[in-house]
């Protein structure tokens, strides 16, 4: 009888930390989408979101790194559907919060930084599937996004290559 209530107590613990765990990661302000992987398309590709987050794209990723100016919408997101994260910014953001972006992705071999003409937010981080809009480069929440997605369970081809493939706008 002791021993199926300490089982119990156990199971209870375990739950309860479970709970508090997915409550802990959850980042306020992501968005969620529902894009499959590997539909490749060389033709020009119309995408719902700006920046993109999936959907078709070319049969030739982007590397990953940082990048001074914008990159091809289609290839970068064939390197999210490979597990990278794609951090975006206005042309005209500040050097300082540029900066802050090319610290941030320092020493991330998944991640690929460029400006976005047009972009309405000052900073768009984007994993296949997940987004998220901010307003300054110092947000916490772009360094919590990047931990989570970055070969993130949500992309369909995690753990393919983030080099090998283009490297010129």
């Amino acid at each position: 009888m002791r021993t199926a209530a300490v089982i119990g107590g156990l199971l209870a613990v375990v739950a309860g930390g479970a709970v508090a765990w997915t409550a802990a990661t959850r980042i306020e302000g992501v968005q969620t989408y529902r894009y499959v992987g590997s539909i490749h398309d060389t033709g020009a590709v119309t995408y719902a979101e700006t920046p993109p987050v999936g959907g078709p794209h070319h049969p030739t990723w982007f590397n990953c790194g940082v990048y001074p100016d914008p990159i091809q919408d289609a290839m970068a997101v064939h390197s999210l559907e490979h597990g990278a994260v794609w951090i975006t910014y206005r042309p005209a953001l500040p050097a300082a919060q540029r900066r802050a972006l090319e610290h941030l992705v320092d020493g991330h071999t998944y991640t690929l930084l460029s400006p976005y003409p047009g972009l309405k937010d000052a900073v768009v981080i984007s994993g296949w599937n997940r987004q998220l809009r901010v307003t300054d480069a110092s947000d916490p929440r772009l360094g919590k996004f990047l931990a989570k997605f970055e070969q993130g369970t949500q992309a369909p081809e995690r753990g393919a290559p983030c080099s090998g493939g283009a490297s010129g706008a």
